[in-house]
């Protein structure tokens, strides 16, 4: 007997550790200047600041035309660049404070002074960081005001005795704001929607790797069940035997040497073999090379009967011949249905005048009948657990099919159906 076929399957190895979830920065692949920048966001606003605040202050200090009141529009910009530098926290209060500070420089230098691009910039943070229904309306709040009062103030303020812009002027600077603006707003969604992208990207690629690991749960939890499940026809069986053909030795020690001799070669027998089976099972698992073995199927049943003949169970058999699906899966499935079912024979009904084994196949399936007339014996106490019960519903349901086991009269029975085309039947049908 063996069941090292099953083992064959076995993961040899352990499977490699699972990586930590992906990050949306790590599925960013991006330059070193742009890498550096996003894990430095402080250096790119203090970039920010001074794209606007030094060209606005040489702008504002150098301005040739007199009478312009230096200090004033010094303080503005130096307020728009510290208004900048909150643009990640704040973008909606910064794009409207720097509107507002946009106008403000209108009206006492009569000049934007580098607030169209200072603008531009806010309204880029505000639609990369809110979504449209926040940054459209925000930016268009913004732009009036600013706007506005390049077209609305015509006549400069008595601080700056200029001459007042003409209408062409007036246009061509709104139409220069709002191409800066719409670039803004432009460039910050398009980066938006990037990053949304990439970041639900990420999220698919995690839910993947999440299910891959619950998979891989799932398969090791499955591998671990048909492992003990192998495990407990080996050791049951073989233990049940071997304890049956020790005591049939020890019965017939004096009144018959030879029977006694006999069984107990029997019982070396058993013992080796069933412990080769654990040495596979378990060996395969660490080592590569482990010896490995076809998996025990129809043509082992005859040797599966004679054994339990030997240990003193009178086993009638029908159809035990009877040619099986080629599929070594459905073979191995009936092999332990009948080797439970004996197994459990021998401990419970102990005495038994006859169990009878009754394989048939048909059109669609395979019929598996075990029954026993009850023991004629006290039977003392099993340990039984009832898991080999649930081992042959496991093996059965894996095709499909059914088992049903309990009292038969006197005894007891156990009626498998293993359907070879998928059909589904009740037990009832396929009872002999």
């Amino acid at each position: 007997m063996s069941t090292t076929g099953d083992a064959r399957e076995l993961p040899t190895t352990a499977p490699a550790a699972s990586p930590g979830p992906l990050t949306l920065a790590a599925a960013q692949q991006t330059g070193r200047v742009r890498r550096f920048f996003r894990r430095h966001p402080a250096a790119m606003d203090a970039v920010v600041v001074a794209w606007f605040a030094v060209p606005s202050l040489l702008v504002a200090v150098l301005d040739p035309r007199p009478g312009r009141p230096v200090p004033a529009a010094v303080t503005l910009v130096l307020a728009g660049a510290a208004l900048l530098a909150l643009r990640r926290r704040i973008p909606v209060a910064v794009t409207l404070g720097t509107a507002v500070l946009g106008a403000a420089t209108i009206f006492v230098a009569d000049a934007l002074t580098g607030f169209d691009f200072a603008l531009a910039f806010a309204l880029y943070a505000l639609a990369s960081l809110r979504p449209g229904r926040t940054a459209w309306p925000v930016a268009g709040v913004a732009l009036a005001v600013l706007a506005g009062t390049v077209l609305v103030v015509g006549d400069p303020t008595p601080l700056v005795p200029d001459a007042p812009l003409s209408p062409e002027e007036r246009w061509a600077e709104v139409a220069g704001i709002l191409i800066l603006a719409l670039a803004g707003m432009a460039v910050g969604i398009s980066v938006r929607n990037r990053r949304l992208h990439l970041a639900e990207l990420v999220e698919r690629a995690n839910a993947l790797a999440r299910e891959r690991d619950r998979q891989g749960q799932l398969a090791l939890a499955a591998e671990r069940t048909r492992i003990a499940r192998e495990m407990h026809d080996v050791v049951a069986h073989s233990l049940s035997v071997m304890i049956a053909l020790a005591d049939g030795a020890a019965a017939a020690l004096e009144r018959s040497p030879d029977r006694s001799r006999a069984a107990l070669d029997e019982l070396s027998g058993t013992g080796r073999s069933a412990l080769a089976d654990m040495r596979r099972i378990l060996g395969v698992l660490q080592d590569v090379g482990a010896p490995l073995e076809p998996q025990p199927g129809a043509p082992d049943l005859d040797t599966l009967v004679d054994r339990f003949r030997a240990a003193g169970v009178p086993v009638r058999t029908v159809g035990l011949g009877t040619p099986l699906p080629e599929d070594a899966g459905l073979q191995l499935a009936v092999y332990r249905i009948v080797q439970e079912s004996l197994t459990n024979a021998l401990r419970h009904a102990p005495g038994t005048d006859a169990v009878e084994v009754v394989l048939r196949r048909d059109d669609d399936g395979v019929v598996v009948a075990v029954t026993d007339h009850g023991a004629t014996v006290p039977v003392g106490e099993t340990g039984g657990a009832g898991q080999g019960l649930v081992g042959m519903r496991e093996r059965a349901a894996a095709y499909g099919g059914q088992v049903e086991a309990g009292r038969y009269g006197t005894g007891w029975r156990v009626t498998a159906w293993l359907p070879w085309d998928g059909a589904g039947r009740t037990t009832e049908e396929v009872n002999p």
